[in-house]
């Protein structure tokens, strides 16, 4: 049988146990054993669309709050388990998601692009972001390395807008 779900007993515990772990581990998704991270940004999708459909004074100070809550959950998460940045410490890529979308429209079509770009920065961690990762620690390194990501994703996105918009 294949095993969909992380068995480290220690991990669940944390993650469903604690109401910081279950937002640093996504609600669950983080707990995915095959890409949680991946799985952390389709579980964002849903409160995205919710996010954007906000006013923008209070998309940005709700997304400032998330990303501060973020740094505590993700911190007290890895205090919890003795481990520097879990893979299904998921919080980050969520709220890096939501920044990629925050200038986008609500169209598939970029949603899709945004999630593949966003995928892709954080995983392949091109300079500068690799060396955030290195040099902050703790719940501030793990979020802000896909704040970074997030905005490379979105300069790329930008210019595929400038370019679309030209054409």
């Amino acid at each position: 049988m294949i095993q969909l779900f992380d068995q480290d007993q220690d991990v669940r515990r944390v993650a469903l146990g604690t109401p910081a772990g279950f937002l640093a581990f996504g609600f669950g998704s983080g707990l995915s054993k095959y890409a949680p991270g991946t799985m952390g940004t389709v579980a964002s999708i849903p409160f995205a669309i919710l996010l954007t459909g906000l006013p923008v004074a209070w998309f940005w100070s709700a997304l400032v709050l998330l990303f501060l809550v973020g740094i505590a959950v993700c911190e007290l998460s890895c205090k919890r388990l003795g481990r520097h940045d879990p893979g299904g410490i998921v919080w980050d890529e969520m709220v890096g998601f939501w920044l990629t979308v925050a200038f986008l429209p609500q169209s598939w079509p970029w949603w899709l692009a945004a999630f593949v770009l966003f995928r892709f920065f954080d995983i392949l961690k091109p300079w500068p972001i690799r060396l955030v990762e290195k040099r902050f620690g703790g719940g501030l390194g793990i979020m802000l390395d896909d704040i970074v990501a997030a905005i490379f994703a979105m300069i790329v996105l930008a210019a595929a807008a400038s370019v679309h918009s030209s054409v």
